[in-house]
């Protein structure tokens, strides 16, 4: 059998007794790897939006934004981002879609 570790503030190793707490630490390890990669994946496509909107491209602006909801959309759909949460978030990158348009 595997032991399982479960790493607290102290960086001190806890090792669950029992089989169902053991589970757990699993499941909570495979789901923050799996948020991490998502949200990774989300201020990247941010990152993009905002590299676009700099270089004035309206072609590449647009298609950054595109991936950048489709990213965000997918993430609410597997429960990484709270569907208010990804609305602010579009709404904060179209915002700044219109400010960087209006600024040239």
């Amino acid at each position: 059998m595997t032991v399982i570790c479960q790493l607290t503030t102290e960086r001190k190793k806890v090792v669950p007794n029992i089989k169902s707490a053991i589970k757990r630490v699993e499941v909570a390890e495979r789901n923050r790897e799996r948020n991490r990669n998502w949200k990774s994946q989300i201020r990247t496509a941010t990152t993009n939006v905002e590299d676009a909107c700099d270089s004035g491209k309206a072609e590449d602006t647009a298609a950054a934004l595109k991936r950048a909801y489709s990213v965000i959309d997918k993430a609410v759909s597997k429960g990484i981002l709270h569907r208010n949460t990804a609305a602010r978030r579009k709404a904060r990158l179209a915002s700044q879609l219109v400010k960087s348009s209006a600024k040239k």
